[in-house]
């Protein structure tokens, strides 16, 4: 069974999805230990500087996306740690997967359609491509 997992959030609804069924796994082993990693994207991480009034409410902008997945993991009483990383989210993510030897992935799916993920890529597509563990992808 899966012990390690991480699970991947940006604040969107697919990530709460994305979190439900990481409540369901870790539900059926309580030695499951789960990190919440957000990523800082460095190409919208200049606006959020500049229209911010200090570094305090920056760190509270961002730490309130990851609010509603907090509550659902507390509701639960499922233990976990979260993570805020810095960088292009795709890469990064995947560097700290393959770095750190998870055994599961859960990340929710943007729903781009296959024109847009052709053209543009996806970050669930990219980390199913190039990390070393399964990857749940949740729609």
């Amino acid at each position: 069974m899966y012990e390690k997992l991480l699970l991947a959030v940006d604040g969107s609804e697919n990530s709460l999805r994305a979190a439900n069924e990481a409540v369901k796994i870790a539900s059926l082993n309580h030695q499951c230990q789960i990190e919440i990693v957000y990523v800082v994207d460095y190409s919208k991480s200049k606006n959020d500087i500049l229209h911010a009034q200090g570094k305090e409410e920056l760190e509270f902008s961002r730490r309130k996306k990851l609010t509603p997945v907090e509550e659902l993991f507390s509701s639960k009483n499922i233990t976990y740690k979260v993570s805020i990383l810095r960088g292009e989210p795709g890469p990064t993510i995947i560097t700290y997967v393959n770095a750190n030897g998870y055994d599961l992935v859960i990340i929710g799916s943007r729903g781009l359609n296959s024109l847009q993920e052709m053209v543009l890529g996806s970050v669930s597509h990219k980390i199913v491509k190039r990390v070393n563990c399964p990857v749940l992808i949740v729609k």
